[in-house]
């Protein structure tokens, strides 16, 4: 499972989160797009270091879920086998995402960059409509009448106020 994760990483976050971001700098760069680092004397260099803290120890929190519980990766060719029904996935259902698109909030606050807020918002919006397309209906198929009663009770993309909490012994753990 360590190469399918590193390679998920690498593949997936790492495209979406670190190589389109610096390309988009790199691309920008003499144009009046250009990015311009936040300065530690700016307020919003620190709003992007506390979205970035929350990103990430978000994504860290539901890969290691995915790793432990789901015993899978988040790449979809080593998919978790059991469904991942704590932490965070009992806010919403598609934290690692969220964690994702706060690391790219993060960015375009710290490079000052609209274009990497441009890039956001294409992210969110291709995710908002591969989800229920693809995602959703494959891990309908993969988890049937556990998945679909987490689908009734969790939101996808607004975190719920109270942590849901499943009942019954046939219900995701």
């Amino acid at each position: 499972m360590g190469w399918s994760l590193a390679r998920g990483i690498i593949l997936l976050p790492g495209m979406a989160l670190g190589f389109i971001p610096f390309a988009i700098i790199w691309l920008t760069r003499n144009t009046k797009f250009a990015a311009s680092l936040a300065s530690s004397h700016q307020v919003i260099f620190w709003i992007a270091i506390f979205v970035a803290g929350i990103a990430f120890v978000l994504i860290i929190r539901t890969v290691s879920l995915f790793l432990e519980i789901g015993k899978g990766t988040p790449a979809p060719w080593d998919p978790p086998k059991k469904i991942v029904v704590l932490g965070p996935y009992r806010y919403m259902r598609n934290p690692m995402i969220t964690g994702a698109l706060l690391v790219l909030l993060a960015e375009s606050l710290f490079f000052q960059s609209w274009p990497i807020v441009a890039w956001t918002l294409l992210f969110f919006v291709g995710n908002m409509i591969y989800f229920p397309l693809v995602e959703e209906k494959g891990l309908q198929r993969r988890f049937g009448e556990d998945y679909a009663v987490y689908c009734k009770n969790v939101p996808r993309w607004i975190p719920r106020l109270k942590s849901w909490q499943p009942e019954g012994k046939n219900q995701p753990q």
